[in-house]
């Protein structure tokens, strides 16, 4: 018969605090038709205002045209010294009044110079012709709305690689908001192209329209657009020392905070309210980290198993973010079911570990998980300790 054990850990003295509590902190006047402010250090959503609205995304498609370039490089389908080719239907892109990398169809740039165009430059021209190298055709755009779907973001429509305005191309703050992430996570050599300030092709220089990047020393990206439908958007991103992130939970640490801002009326205000937003994050909240990751949490008795227990932890570590000054009020209850009964595999789910306030508001949940895999032992363990089970 299998039972539901909870273990209450002792109240942790990190200065920590939920972001279910109903004082958690207000966040400033944003000049913003929607935003949101994601801590990606905790994963939680720190403040937002009409994220799942549906919204033109203008260039912050390119984050997702980019994103499928990178999965052909990692894919070997390109390389980054690999000259591409001009098309005329890329080199038209300069009939369409939009941000440019200023290619014709006599180059071949490179891999390389096309994602700082994309990026940096913002360069439809460059868009169409990447997202040419990677699918043969510019219906990339269906491998991007693939990635989406995989992503799991459900109100967004890719109907081009640039991000001018078209019926159905529309997306929100919080799916752009994921878009972001997979990037900085699951390519970080290649989100280094967000940090770049200027860029030079064709022997004409452009900067990159993210303000904040010449402001905040801590910003090192992210994606700016506009369109007329769209206004004034960009997602920005900063990584600044921390106190209680060091693997000792002591010494500093570094602790990324995301922004997304659409539809604001100027480059300036985008800029403005999306530096006011990561200010905030970073004022109004601590981020703590609780349990350090390959580190078990609980060793419990594993039946029928090569080990006589189990090492559980959580995955890649856990940290939370909680309203600045309500240090000393947590409780982490771990719930699982018992009995454990190998073969267990690592990462295999074994229950849930709660993170509460001293009073029973729940900050996060997170999976309690296998850390070491314990294999079944010989048929004469198995039988014993089923015999024990049975006497149990």
């Amino acid at each position: 018969m299998k039972r539901l054990l909870a273990f209450v850990l002792a109240a942790f003295a990190f200065q920590l605090a939920p972001l279910a509590q109903a004082q958690a902190p207000q966040p400033p006047e944003v000049a913003a038709k929607s935003y949101l402010v994601l801590d990606l250090t905790s994963n939680q959503t720190l403040a937002e205002r009409d994220a799942d609205a549906s919204a033109d995304p203008a260039s912050l498609t390119k984050l997702m045209t980019a994103y499928v370039a990178y999965t052909a490089i990692k894919d070997k389908k390109l390389t980054l010294d690999q000259k591409i080719p001009v098309s005329r239907r890329a080199w038209e892109e300069r009939k369409g009044g939009g941000s440019l990398m200023f290619i014709d169809t006599t180059m071949t740039p490179t891999v390389d110079e096309l994602l700082r165009g994309v990026i940096v430059q913002s360069g439809n021209d460059a868009s169409v012709a990447i997202a040419e190298a990677v699918g043969g055709t510019l219906d990339q755009f269906v491998a991007m709305n693939r990635q989406a779907a995989a992503f799991g973001l459900k109100n967004t429509t890719f109907k081009n690689v640039t991000g001018l305005t078209e019926s159905g191309h529309r997306s929100t703050a919080r799916d752009l908001a994921v878009i972001a992430t997979h990037i900085i996570r699951d390519y970080p050599e290649l989100f280094a192209y967000y940090s770049i300030k200027d860029y030079k092709y064709n022997n004409i220089a452009q900067p990159n329209r993210n303000l904040l990047l010449r402001r905040d020393p801590t910003v090192d990206g992210m994606k700016t657009g506009y369109t007329e439908a769209a206004g004034y958007c960009l997602i920005a991103t900063a990584q600044r020392d921390f106190p209680n992130l060091g693997a000792d939970g002591k010494g500093p640490g570094k602790r990324r905070v995301l922004t997304v801002v659409l539809n604001t009326t100027s480059m300036e205000a985008r800029a403005n309210e999306s530096q006011k937003l990561l200010n905030w994050g970073y004022a109004a909240f601590d981020t703590i980290r609780l349990f350090d990751d390959n580190k078990p949490i609980v060793t419990p008795e594993v039946w029928k198993g090569s080990a006589k227990q189990a090492k559980l932890g959580a995955a890649g570590g856990l940290f939370v973010s909680v309203p600045r000054g309500e240090g000393g009020k947590l409780q982490t209850k771990i719930e699982r079911t018992d009995p454990l009964v190998a073969p267990l595999t690592k990462n295999q789910r074994v229950g849930t570990i709660k993170v509460t306030t001293s009073a029973g508001t729940p900050v996060i949940d997170v999976p309690l998980v296998v850390m070491e895999p314990v294999e079944q032992a010989g048929i004469f363990g198995r039988a014993w300790d089923a015999l024990r089970l049975w006497i149990k």
